[in-house]
This record gives C-alpha cells, structure tokens and sequence, in this order.
C-alpha cells in the first residue's frame, strides 16, 4: 500500500497510476488523514441469461444440408487457386 499527500499525488498522478495499475493500493491523504483510495478498475461483466433470443431468431430445417455447387467446387474441380 503507497500513500501519498494531495501534492504529491497530483504531482505524480501517472506514476501512481501505474502502481495501481500494477495491482497495488493508493491512498491519498490530506494532513497525515486518508481521504481517498486508488484501487484497480475490475469491469462487472453482466451474467449470461441463456434463451434471451427465443422466439427472435429462427433456423431453417435445411441449415446443415451441404450445398452441391459447393461441394463440386470443393471435390470435382480441376483449376488451382495458387
């Protein structure tokens, strides 16, 4: 844990910066009392809610039909793609 006074802190704000970036503790204290805290930023990710497109999407029944100009592409064709 750093501490550091206001002047000191907005004198070296990046530098502190990168302490907490770092994963260390800042406190900023006026007159020997803290007043604030540095800590790291952790984004709250929102949990995941499953079947929140239902009845928004939809899939056709011939979605994993192979496609047969694809396939003669694929397996019958003579040219070379160099």
């Amino acid at each position: 844990m750093i501490i550091a006074n206001i002047h000191e802190a907005k004198t070296n704000l990046s530098k502190l910066l990168e302490q907490v970036a770092q994963g260390k503790e800042v406190i900023i204290a006026k007159a020997g009392k803290p007043v604030a805290r540095l800590v790291p930023h952790k984004e709250e990710l929102q949990p995941r809610m499953p079947g929140a497109l239902k009845g928004k999407i939809s899939v056709p029944d011939d979605f994993n039909d192979e496609d047969e100009e694809i396939n003669k592409l694929f397996y019958e064709s003579d040219d070379l793609l160099l």
